[in-house]
């Protein structure tokens, strides 16, 4: 019996990552994919990156990577860009979108968002059919579709099972014989419907997030298959420390997020 850890939604908090890093190897884990989003946010995206190159044998492009890192954002003066350098930079521009692998008979196709866009929304426990955010939102059977970006074609296979990131609140659900799986936020846990700071229970929400997939690697006949969604308690106190010593515009909203998984536009 084989198991994955899939993380995603570092965004700088090498705290974070290394308390999930700790679990997943206590658990004797040796293979790790990263759905991307690990820069932003936090103040150590420099270490971050460092981290996930030795220690994830996948690491996928996400929306924040690619804004902050893309070549026409060179000379945009981005805090984590500056934190970062050129070299890491171009490292993480150059990150795959995609992965696909064979699980107990399972095809599993890996993004960070969407087959057709970094930034797409699907979250089947939160609307934002009311927010500014939605035009992103997109149906189930979106995620499961062909695409140019992911350089897929009409002649290649469906996937039966999709995980993706960016929503940073972890779930797993059903759709048409199919299976949906986000492993949450290793840095930046949210709680779509938290609003109040001052509420204790929000302390169950700001605890790291990941998901192990336990089943065969690599083997097309059908056969038992599991997945696991791991909470990890770390030192979100240092997090907070380093924002409120660091010069990083907006450092309120992140910290808030940090202390509270309420979301940014709350």
């Amino acid at each position: 019996m084989d198991k994955i850890a899939i993380i995603s939604d570092i965004h700088g908090n090498i705290t974070a990552l290394e308390a999930v890093l700790e679990d997943i190897k206590k658990r004797n884990i040796n293979k790790i994919f990263c759905l991307g989003d690990n820069i932003t946010k936090c103040t150590h995206p420099d270490l971050v990156i460092d981290k996930i190159k030795e220690k994830c044998e996948v690491i996928l492009l996400g929306n924040c990577d690619y804004a902050i890192c893309k070549p026409s954002a060179k000379n945009r003066n981005y805090w984590s860009r500056n934190i970062i350098g050129e070299e890491r930079a171009e490292y993480i521009a150059s990150l795959p979108i995609s992965h696909e692998f064979y699980m107990s008979g399972h095809l599993i196709r890996l993004f960070h968002a969407s087959p057709y866009a970094l930034d797409e929304i699907f979250n089947p426990m939160f609307s934002n059919k009311e927010s500014n955010r939605s035009h992103l939102e997109i149906t189930p059977d979106r995620l499961f579709e062909n695409t140019e970006l992911i350089n897929k074609t009409d002649k290649d296979p469906i996937p039966d099972i999709v995980g993706f990131g960016h929503i940073h609140t972890p779930c797993l659900v059903r759709f048409k014989n199919k299976t949906i799986f986000n492993p949450g936020s290793v840095g930046i846990p949210i709680e779509m419907y938290n609003n109040d700071i001052t509420d204790k229970s929000n302390k169950f929400s700001t605890v790291a997030s990941y998901t192990i997939i336990e089943g065969y690697y690599g083997e097309k006949e059908l056969n038992m298959i599991s997945f696991n969604s791991i909470r990890v308690p770390y030192n979100i106190q240092k997090e907070v420390e380093d924002l409120e010593k660091s010069d990083m515009p907006s450092k309120d909203i992140i910290i808030k997020s940090l202390i509270s998984a309420i979301p940014n536009n709350v």
